[in-house]
């Protein structure tokens, strides 16, 4: 993972929160199409702590064969905007507020955390060429049982949604890894292309899935 200067542009979309929201990724507004998929990765409390800094510090991607290239991450110091949150039904628990949220930054060996208004550019070998996804961070999901985050397109993106990545452990102990994807291509030109670009989810979808299987 590296760090450079990345786009400092709006999302590039309007449902911000959507795959966190069960009305909105079972009713998607028109053009929109969601997708969930999840896998268990793994037994224990240990094994749900490891995959959740996994998590928050974008090992899903990298395991996947992705390049994250880190842009702007919020001071400590900053007042920022902080998105809505939501528990598992999709029900707001905390409401936007502009502050300074108390967060973990950094991993135990010193890797900073993914946090809310971080950017970075995903880039990724498809259709036979790099493609370059800019995204910026909305939400952090931070349950007693559920934790990851979610990103939202920026200008450039090939889509205009979002994706989240949650582990979460159940009653029996068991981890999962849940994968949320809420999109429809980002212009006419990858329009052109769209059952490309859903097939190219759907490839990664698996790759997310099985970069923290069996660790």
């Amino acid at each position: 993972m590296s760090s450079r200067g990345t786009y400092r542009t709006a999302l590039t979309y309007g449902a911000v929160g959507a795959t966190q929201a069960a009305d909105l990724m079972t009713y998607p507004p028109e053009g929109f199409t969601p997708a969930e998929s999840r896998a268990r990765i793994g037994h224990g409390d240990q094994r749900f702590e490891t995959a959740v800094t996994q998590a928050l510090t974008w090992q899903i991607q990298e395991r996947s064969g992705i390049r994250v290239v880190v842009g702007d991450q919020p001071d400590d110091d900053e007042v920022r905007y902080n998105p809505v949150t939501f528990d598992e039904h999709g029900v707001p628990v905390a409401p936007a507020s502009i502050g300074r949220p108390r967060v973990e930054r950094f991993a135990a060996d010193g890797t900073p955390l993914v946090t809310a208004g971080t950017t970075a550019t995903l880039e990724m070998h498809a259709f036979g060429q790099t493609v370059h996804a800019p995204v910026r961070v909305v939400s952090i999901i931070d349950e007693t049982d559920r934790k990851g985050f979610a990103y939202g397109t920026l200008e450039g993106h090939p889509l205009s949604g979002e994706e989240s990545f949650v582990v979460e452990r159940t009653s029996d102990g068991s981890v999962w890894l849940q994968v949320r994807q809420f999109s429809q291509p980002a212009s006419r030109k990858w329009a052109l292309v769209a059952p490309f670009l859903r097939r190219q989810q759907r490839t990664m979808a698996a790759k997310y899935l099985a970069a923290l299987r069996g660790d």
